[in-house]
């Protein structure tokens, strides 16, 4: 687990990276070799304005999370770019995500017995599709049958490759650092770690 302080920043670092358009090539010491996602979002609403990550990397965290940052700001294609006139009205969120395991389920129940909600992220694979949502996802459908069913989609696949046989499933907690507003405190948000 990083410390509060490392999250700060590697937010403070996501954030230069965005204003400026580049990667900022810093002697930093958070060179841990992992898979991470930022998500940008509309500042009060919360409302997602990109999202793009990474679920392995060989790039070293203060690196990959700068990449994943321009990508969510620019190449994002359910949204436009972001302006530069739009970076005081956003914030940053960055999820550092554990090594993905494998987890086998046959029906729902199964399922709910080996993924915790709210805890643990998934991604579903069926080659040459795959699809990934973060823990913070689950609060955006009513039940796991849905939350599955939509990571389906978001694979490219329908709803009843959840239960193929040849469909695998990986789950993966995540430790997540957060702007409280633009610009301002940054803090951790517990409530998706495992622990």
């Amino acid at each position: 687990m990083l410390s509060l302080h490392a999250g700060k920043r590697l937010l403070r670092l996501v954030r230069l990276a965005v204003k400026e358009g580049r990667v900022i090539e810093q002697e930093v010491d958070l060179k841990d070799k992992r898979g991470v996602f930022v998500s940008i979002y509309s500042w009060p609403k919360k409302e997602l304005r990109g999202c793009i990550g990474f679920i392995q990397s060989d790039l070293p965290l203060w690196k990959c999370v700068q990449k994943a940052a321009l990508a969510a700001a620019f190449e994002d294609p359910r949204f436009s770019p972001l302006q530069k006139q739009e970076l005081s009205k956003i914030t940053f969120e960055i999820s550092i995500l554990e090594k993905p395991e494998p987890v086998k389920f046959t029906n729902i129940s199964e399922f709910l017995e080996k993924v915790e909600i709210g805890k643990d992220g998934l991604i579903l694979q069926h080659p040459p599709f795959s699809g990934l949502f973060l823990p913070q996802v689950w609060f955006h459908f009513k039940d796991a049958r849905e939350f599955l069913e939509n990571l389906a989609y978001k694979a490219g696949l329908t709803p009843d490759y959840v239960w193929h046989g040849e469909t695998k499933f990986l789950k993966f907690g995540v430790q997540v650092f957060a702007e409280e507003k633009p610009e301002g405190k940054i803090v951790e948000l517990r409530e998706y770690r495992r622990d």
